[in-house]
């Protein structure tokens, strides 16, 4: 059994390298298995729940950890936290890693995902780690918030789930929501990554076909995968 000061979000790395692969969990129940493995580490799930949140937090803030995480996401968020202007709203946020880093940094934040039960998970979390922020139920493609809602609009690891013209969807909408920029974030893969339910690959030409269609300035970069840049 895995133990408090193990959890955190390199799990989910953890299941698909040692059991995903193998064949010890299909890829469709990679999401059950990561739910049961976290909450059987503690009697009350909500304190196992806590302890994934904190210390994958500390992680992501270089802190060390008993669990030897190498805290794989934290060269995106470093990235993504370099270009948050003002308030920002952040589509498919997961479990929120993102937002509640931003927030901690001093930005108003709006945290959106399209699970219910993720954005009530993050609910409960963020106030118990002082770090509240507002949350919304919404599909990234049509988000019920009035347009130029934030000055930065983040789709961080979204739009690879989706198909092409979903994922131009999303573009347009982020748009919509924001004063100042956009900024997209994808993993760069030579086939989808069936476990995390990727549909769609990217490199930088792909992102400077979707730049190119926007009309709006744009840059591209690379950093731990692709980044697409709009400024409004």
């Amino acid at each position: 059994m895995i133990g408090l000061g193990q959890l955190d979000n390199d799990l989910a790395g953890w299941i698909d390298r040692t059991l995903v692969v193998p064949g010890i969990v299909p890829p469709e129940h990679f999401e059950e298995a990561f739910v049961a493995i976290v909450t059987a580490a503690a009697q009350d799930p909500e304190d196992a729940w806590f302890a994934f949140y904190r210390n994958t937090l500390a992680a992501l803030a270089g802190e060390p950890l008993p669990g030897g995480t190498n805290a794989e996401l934290k060269p995106v968020h470093e990235r993504a936290a370099e270009l948050a202007l003002g308030d920002v709203l952040e589509l498919g946020c997961c479990f929120g890693f993102l937002s509640l880093r931003l927030a901690a940094a001093g930005h108003r934040v709006t945290a959106t995902d399209l699970t219910p039960g993720t954005v009530a998970l993050l609910d409960r979390m963020a106030p118990r780690l002082g770090l509240p922020m507002d949350t919304l139920v919404a599909d990234a493609r049509a988000v019920p918030l009035p347009d130029d809602h934030a000055d930065t609009v983040f789709a961080v690891h979204l739009i690879e789930h989706l198909p092409p013209a979903e994922g131009e969807a999303v573009l347009a909408e982020a748009i919509r929501l924001a004063r100042r920029r956009v900024v997209v974030a994808v993993p760069f893969e030579a086939e989808p990554n069936e476990t995390w339910g990727h549909v769609t690959v990217f490199d930088t030409a792909t992102l400077t076909a979707l730049g190119e269609r926007t009309g709006l300035a744009y840059e591209v970069t690379v950093h731990h995968g692709g980044w697409l840049t709009l400024t409004l």
